[in-house]
């Protein structure tokens, strides 16, 4: 009822109020007192006996014009926002927001293709008929599927787009023949189910198909692994996806991460690829993994990236940045990645900049790295955005 429910927005607030004063040692309780001060110039505590006068200086700061979201963004140092878009997608407000010299903050999409790939949907013939449609391309078997996303790739590179993002249960590497691999594709095409040994096999043919094309194009390959959605089968029917039921999967066999990018390599056509696993145990085997397969294309070609989703809290970052220092150069790291929707979200960048300074810090006084500022300053300034900017290549 106070969450979901049809309580009112004042009596949503208050409850969450009430939560917040029991939430110690929680990221939340840093992200929102970050967000009340940077944004609305409130440095008190949120809790239960401040809700009434937390709600009514935000409410009134909220129809002042600096409280626009254009004006957040600026407020927030923000030079580039890459979204997440589906193949499908049009990219309407993309054409819109580029030819708006009035807004000088670069968005630019980033190619998210899981629909494509994800066959064992119930809803993939249908998908298929909707990229046929926006493509052109009558997709009746495997081939006419690569076909079709690469003309969509090439949309999406005429509006800047050079970063791709998958969600993947594991990096898996099942590879067969392409006639198989087209039998399991035109099957599910026709409405027929198909085994677990089956979708692997797609999916590990698709991640090679578009994994190679990346690297012609020189974008670069994200992918977020290790997650179990939509666990609790009684609010999925009341809710639907993505709503908060998600747990840690620990089931991700780095030997088949290994395999994967093997097969990539082995041809030279690996591209630039960021792994997160959202099992915080999968660090070392990350940090282990990027070693073997690094190339001359940027500093850094594969990495490691930043504690993601249940790992983006202070605990998860400490470990996944020592992980990454222990076992490779964490000075060439691209650092943090806000997949918030929220506008207020930016703090994050922050938070993750202070956690960063406090844990080199903490080594320089060890004795563990000279007290050299110039080295310092070029380490912190790479990891908080210039790592990045080189990496993507991005035009700023």
């Amino acid at each position: 009822y106070y969450i979901t429910g049809g309580a009112s927005d004042r009596e949503k607030f208050q409850k969450w109020a009430e939560t917040l004063d029991k939430a110690i040692g929680n990221p939340l309780f840093h992200w929102s007192h970050l967000e009340l001060q940077r944004y609305f110039g409130y440095h008190g505590v949120l809790g239960a006996d401040t809700a009434e006068e937390v709600w009514n200086l935000c409410n009134e700061k909220l129809k002042q014009p600096e409280m626009s979201v254009r004006n957040l963004i600026r407020q927030s140092g923000v030079t580039l926002i890459c979204t997440t878009d589906d193949p499908a997608d049009d990219l309407k407000w993309h054409k819109v927001i580029a030819a708006d010299d009035s807004f000088d903050v670069k968005v630019l999409p980033a190619w998210r293709p899981d629909k494509a790939m994800n066959l064992e949907k119930p809803e993939y013939p249908e998908y298929m008929k909707k990229l046929s449609e926006v493509s052109g391309i009558r997709i009746a078997e495997f081939a006419d599927l690569k076909e079709a996303l690469l003309k969509r790739m090439e949309f999406f590179a005429q509006m800047g787009c050079s970063v791709s993002d998958h969600a993947l249960e594991y990096v898996m590497y099942a590879p067969a023949a392409e006639e198989k691999v087209n039998e399991i594709f035109k099957k599910r095409l026709n409405g027929e189910s198909i085994s677990r040994e089956e979708e692997m096999i797609f999916k590990t043919a698709f991640m090679q198909f578009v994994g190679k094309e990346y690297h012609k194009k020189n974008w670069v390959m994200q992918i977020h692994y290790g997650c179990k959605r939509d666990n609790n089968a009684f609010m999925y029917e009341q809710l639907g996806p993505d709503t908060g039921y998600d747990c840690i999967n620990n089931y991700a066999p780095s030997a088949q991460t290994a395999d994967f990018l093997n097969s990539l390599i082995a041809s030279n056509e690996l591209p630039k690829t960021i792994l997160y696993s959202l099992n915080p145990n999968d660090n070392e085997a990350i940090g282990t993994i990027l070693g073997c397969f690094q190339g001359t294309e940027a500093a850094g070609k594969i990495q490691q990236g930043s504690a993601w989703w249940f790992n983006d809290h202070k605990t998860g970052m400490i470990n996944q940045m020592t992980s990454l220092a222990n076992l490779g150069l964490l000075g060439n790291f691209i650092g943090m990645l806000t997949d918030s929707r929220s506008f207020l979200s930016y703090t994050r960048h922050e938070y993750f900049r202070r956690i960063l300074c406090n844990l080199i810090g903490g080594w320089v006084e060890n004795g563990e790295y000279p007290d050299d500022e110039k080295s310092l300053k070029k380490i912190v300034e790479g990891i908080s955005y210039n790592n990045a900017v080189r990496y993507f290549k991005f035009d700023l």
